[in-house]
């Protein structure tokens, strides 16, 4: 099994990306499988070339993106992507697309293919904070999140893929003492077990146990 696992590139106002310090540290095989790190750049259609290239070349079985969601307490593996992209900020390239289809004749969104309540209750089990979240934004995380289950579903239906987001690093807020942090070694023994997770369900459903949300 060949699992391709991608971090984004500091985006904003970071000097580093949580996100791809932590696909650096992953082992370069889980459970037997070949981890394929690639690192991606924060740019709305340049990322997903980047992506779809990477498919093409490496053939995976499954497609993990990671990436950074700042003021978040724990990790968070995406259920949804839509098919929307919206920036609030531009991406590296000054892009900033507004109200825009990400696949033209495209889902409205696409369900993440991992089991993404069963990777929470795994890092739960050992203390790591975790929940799903309902919503990858409108940036370049919902995009190539949307853009990668688009592209396998009309090229290489047989490929997994799902997207999990990461909390900030304590040095990226160290003058901003009320967002909430994460350190790199919880974060890559959190994505170690998600994508061991991952593996264990292939062929089996996710659990069936809480994990909406009120708003």
């Amino acid at each position: 099994m060949k699992i391709l696992v991608t971090g984004f590139d500091p985006f904003g106002q970071d000097t580093i990306n949580p996100a791809l310090e932590a696909v650096k540290q992953l082992p370069n095989e889980i459970l037997g499988a070949s981890i394929i790190k690639l690192e991606i750049p924060t740019m709305f259609h340049q990322s997903a070339n980047v992506v779809n290239l990477a498919i093409q070349q490496h053939q995976p079985d499954i497609v993990v993106h990671i990436g950074q969601a700042g003021g978040r307490f724990g990790i968070t593996p995406e259920r949804i992507a839509i098919n929307l992209d919206d920036a609030r900020i531009a991406d590296n390239s000054s892009q900033q697309p507004i109200d825009q289809l990400i696949a033209e004749n495209g889902p409205a969104a696409y369900f993440s293919q991992l089991p993404v309540k069963a990777m929470v209750a795994n890092m739960q089990e050992v203390g790591i904070p975790s929940t799903v979240s309902n919503s990858a934004g409108t940036f370049v995380c919902n995009h190539i999140m949307y853009q990668t289950l688009h592209y396998c579903q009309m090229n290489y239906p047989q490929i997994q893929s799902g997207f999990i987001h990461v909390p900030y690093l304590p040095q990226q807020v160290a003058d901003k003492a009320s967002l909430p942090s994460m350190d790199l070694k919880t974060i890559v023994q959190g994505l170690v077990i998600s994508i061991e997770t991952i593996i264990t369900y292939q062929g089996h459903a996710d659990i069936k146990t809480v994990g909406g949300s009120l708003h």
